[in-house]
């Protein structure tokens, strides 16, 4: 829920969803889960004019801002852990394609594009592969000569699950318990049976671990051109469930 241009990340994360035409969401309530609910209660009620007539006990809500979305709140318990969050999600999920992020990191992929790669693929799971930003600046040299220094976070060596997920229902059949970790345990599993895809996304990723990330964030969207919030191209026809998850409960 830490804001970037006063909205919560997870808002910001959501609409690059929406932006493609996937707006059914599931949110695996954990830790604070009460303000997450505060919060989309809030802009439920509290966006638009309102008009309260005190005498006849009546209120009425005309020019609503709120997005067009459909926002399931659902409560995965306290301590439970990554994949078992998605376990309790089970009979909500289980006939269909869906999507699966964490709730703190922003990113400027095609959702579409990445559907089809998975759809193309035909396995269980898709991982979306990126490489992350270097913890810090660096050095433009020539020869000897450092000519200048780079403010901006630069492209790390390795690939990491950047989050962005998609699967297919028989992801469930690797996740046991609440302890079930999806990284740990059932991705692992799916990866030694051959059966994880990995999208290499080149493109714009930042995850929101500490306030120097934070203020990165918020500098971006102090331009006027957040990369994440990029113009999206027509969605699909076919839509996908969307799901963001809390990755700090893992």
């Amino acid at each position: 829920m830490v804001e970037i241009g006063g909205r919560p990340i997870l808002w910001h994360i959501m609409k690059s969803f929406a932006r493609y035409g996937h707006d059914d969401f599931f949110v695996a309530c954990g830790y604070m889960g009460d303000f997450i609910k505060k919060y989309f209660l809030d802009q439920y009620n509290l966006s638009g004019d309102l008009k309260i007539d005190f005498g006849r006990d009546m209120m009425q809500r005309a020019e609503s801002e709120a997005e067009s979305w459909t926002v399931n709140l659902v409560d995965t318990g306290l301590h439970t852990m990554t994949g078992g969050r998605l376990l309790r999600l089970k009979d909500k999920l289980r006939r269909e394609t869906f999507m699966l992020t964490y709730g703190d990191g922003v990113c400027d992929v095609d959702i579409n594009e990445l559907v089809a790669f998975h759809r193309q693929q035909g396995r269980i799971a898709t991982v979306t592969a990126v490489r992350p930003p270097a913890r810090f600046g660096g050095l433009i040299m020539d020869g000897d000569v450092v000519e200048h220094f780079t403010e901006k976070p630069v492209a790390g060596e390795g690939w990491i699950n950047g989050g962005f997920l998609v699967f297919e229902p028989e992801i469930f059949s690797y996740l046991k318990s609440d302890e079930c970790s999806l990284e740990a345990n059932a991705l692992e599993q799916v990866a030694a049976a051959g059966q994880l895809s990995a999208y290499r996304h080149d493109g714009f990723w930042q995850c929101m671990d500490t306030l120097r990330d934070k203020n990165y964030l918020q500098k971006l969207w102090d331009s006027g051109n957040p990369p994440w919030m990029q113009d999206a191209c027509e969605a699909q026809q076919t839509r996908l469930r969307v799901m963001p998850v809390r990755r700090a409960v893992a």
